[in-house]
């Protein structure tokens, strides 16, 4: 299995370069971040201090979206990052819920992440596309490469997935969620006439090394509100028809409403409604061991990759734990 990070861009950036490094030498292999230029700092600015700071990390956002972007500018900046450093980033890429919400604009359709995906992979491969009907190329991009992972819950997101991405993103690590939308995208791939073992497996989630469980729900709360965001649009959508899991959604029944202002943050008042069951589902909690456990149960449902969220108020021990305790008993 392997690890990444996942942060947000708060000022100062160079806590975020800092961080970086630090889960490079822990053993991490990717390093991510959140991607809202309202709420954070511009992470591709960002990007390109982490890249010079490390030696292998990749990095990427996870998530951004086909709305905030311009796609030949997105592909350009990919392209950049990889000519000057070696292809070392990925696209993290969804809907859009935090980027496009706080600017008055909706989640992007499924066909317009689908499309953006290919255009942007594309592009920052050095092939052609037609964009505005008119066929466009970056020239001077040799052997680029540049993998698209796709975030989603649910059932027409995970086709998605399947039919189209490099990757699978799910921001949860509930097993029994993991084992339902990992077999959705597998399912979609083959149908496809896709590998179902091509499509790399990412769960993303936050994680608190220690013994002070209580505490750590607290800090970590914020998480199911998060998803809980995102599994309303679901809940809107498909109701109770039993198309998404009762896991996923039942829990949302009390949510009223939400607030960008503290979103991926440790205290959200928005969150009051998430249970303590929810949070231990979804995040991982307690002392290594636990964390160890956890982490082996997912990997046995096909995960490739683990990125631990680490927006609370204990974030340098969790990482050498990790660095120390964790990640050798997962990669060895």
């Amino acid at each position: 299995m392997d690890f990444g990070i996942v942060l947000q861009t708060d000022p100062p950036a160079r806590d975020v370069v800092r961080l970086m490094k630090d889960a490079e030498d822990c053993g991490f292999r990717y390093g991510w971040t959140f991607d809202s230029c309202v709420l954070w700092q511009e992470p591709f600015v960002i990007y390109s201090a982490i890249l010079a700071a490390t030696s292998s990390l990749v990095v990427g956002p996870m998530v951004t979206s086909p709305g905030t972007r311009d796609w030949s500018v997105m592909a350009s900046t990919f392209a950049t990052l990889n000519d000057m450093y070696g292809n070392r980033t990925i696209c993290g890429i969804g809907r859009g819920d935090s980027a496009h919400r706080v600017v008055g604009k909706p989640p992007s359709t499924l066909a317009t992440v689908r499309d953006c995906m290919r255009v942007v992979k594309d592009l920052a491969e050095g092939r052609a596309v037609t964009m505005n009907d008119r066929t466009v190329q970056i020239p001077w991009i040799t052997n680029g490469q540049l993998e698209m992972w796709m975030a989603g819950y649910g059932p027409k997101a995970l086709q998605t997935v399947g039919e189209h991405a490099d990757g699978f993103i799910l921001q949860c690590a509930d097993p029994a969620i993991a084992r339902w939308t990992i077999g959705a995208v597998r399912d979609a791939a083959r149908a496809a006439g896709r590998d179902p073992a091509g499509i790399t497996i990412c769960v993303a989630a936050p994680a608190y090394v220690g013994d002070d469980v209580a505490h750590q729900r607290e800090q970590l709360r914020w998480f199911g509100g998060m998803v809980g965001n995102h599994v309303a649009d679901l809940v809107a959508r498909y109701g109770s028809s039993g198309a998404v899991p009762r896991e996923l959604t039942d829990y949302i029944r009390d949510r009223e409403g939400y607030d960008y202002r503290h979103h991926g943050k440790a205290g959200n008042p928005s969150t009051e409604f998430v249970p303590d069951e929810i949070v231990d589902r979804f995040c991982l909690l307690g002392p290594a061991s636990a964390h160890i456990s956890r982490l082996q149960e997912l990997a046995e449902l096909g995960v490739d990759q683990f990125s631990l969220y680490l927006m609370h108020d204990d974030r340098e021990a969790t990482l050498s734990a990790y660095g120390t305790q964790i990640i050798p008993k997962l990669t060895a």
